[in-house]
């Protein structure tokens, strides 16, 4: 392990114990800092950006309860991450079952295993190509000049309106709406050769 993964750990830690401690205001950082790559994880599993953002923001909810048991036994992000595959999961399982008849739970079990979204979803091949695309992502936004990542940040995570993110940046609309154009340019022109892959 690196020592710049070290230190992100020790703040981690660091940010969990305060937590624990009451101060809600340390959560706000570890989501900031982990909202991305969540979204990322489970618009793997979900395609809907709005069903994932969904789910992204009911598993950060769903850690923050848990957050009181958490003992540090792995990673900050390796615990989250799973809490956010299993909000997936439980997800696919429940919309799967809606669409089906209500009486016949043997066909929903089977609906479900069939559901494309979860055929592989654990291959060593599929969660490789996952931490990928999110280092991918996290690098890509790291080097976006700051106002276009606060731009893309307020648009993506916070769910902000233009209108809104200009009054918080004190801009123009349109200058708003081209720094998250060619945001998500730059994140896309690193993505696209990885996801080709696929």
């Amino acid at each position: 392990m690196n020592s710049h993964t070290r230190a992100g750990e020790q703040l981690d830690e660091e940010l969990v114990l305060r937590v624990q401690q009451g101060d809600k205001s340390a959560y706000d950082l570890l989501v900031i800092k982990y909202q991305h790559r969540i979204i990322q994880l489970v618009n793997r599993y979900i395609k809907d950006p709005s069903d994932a953002q969904d789910v992204a923001q009911e598993a950060f909810i769903k850690a923050y309860r848990a957050l009181g048991n958490f003992r540090g036994e792995s990673a900050f992000y390796t615990w989250l991450y799973r809490i956010a595959i299993n909000t997936a999961k439980n997800y696919l399982m429940s919309r799967s079952r809606r669409s089906a008849d209500a009486q016949v739970d043997v066909l929903d079990a089977e609906q479900i295993e069939k559901a494309p979204q979860l055929q592989g979803m654990e291959t060593p091949e599929r969660q490789l190509l996952n931490e990928e695309i999110v280092e991918t992502i996290k690098t890509a936004i790291a080097k976006l000049p700051e106002e276009m990542r606060v731009a893309i940040m307020l648009r993506e995570f916070e769910g902000m309106s233009y209108e809104e993110i200009a009054e918080a940046m004190d801009c123009p609309v349109g200058t708003v709406r081209s720094r998250i154009f060619r945001a998500r340019e730059a994140i896309d022109s690193k993505l696209t050769p990885l996801l080709d892959l696929r």
